[in-house]
């Protein structure tokens, strides 16, 4: 038997990060997002965020990659807005996205965080706050593709 746990701070965009989520019906999404990863035997510690952006605080099996559970939230998140009126301007999931690891540790931290969304969104913009994490994170960021989804 063996025994692993790892902890991903994952940021999702919408295209050309257009307020596509309406508050409103966000937490529609939320939950959306959250049976994909009880499905993929994934443990959901928080699910936030603003209309043109999603954070997912989850902890993967050892045996499903990053690239693949993200593949899998975008792909069946974009069929199931795009089929539901309540969020009749989504076109869809930007091409990339951002997933950090954390520790044990660091989870209060980060799920205080992603809480927060509304009001820290209120003094930092969307662009500045991924800079920020790709930038913590040492992610040596090429300009001609930051935040552009063609």
């Amino acid at each position: 038997m063996s025994y692993t746990i790892s902890y991903y701070h994952i940021v999702l965009r919408t295209y050309r990060s257009e307020p596509t989520i309406p508050t409103d019906h966000e937490r529609e999404l939320y939950a959306y997002i959250y049976g994909i990863a009880k499905n993929l035997s994934c443990q959901t510690y928080r699910i936030g965020g603003m209309p043109d952006h999603v954070h997912i605080f989850v902890s993967l099996p050892a045996s499903l990659s990053v690239a693949e559970f993200v593949q899998r939230v975008k792909t069946s998140s974009s069929k199931w807005m795009k089929g539901n009126p309540s969020f009749q301007n989504f076109r869809g999931w930007s091409h990339e996205y951002a997933g950090f690891s954390y520790s044990l540790h660091d989870k209060d931290v980060i799920v205080g965080y992603i809480m927060r969304q509304k009001e820290h969104h209120r003094k930092v913009t969307f662009a500045e706050e991924y800079r920020s994490f790709l930038e913590e994170n040492g992610v040596v960021i090429d300009e001609r593709y930051f935040l552009k989804d063609e």
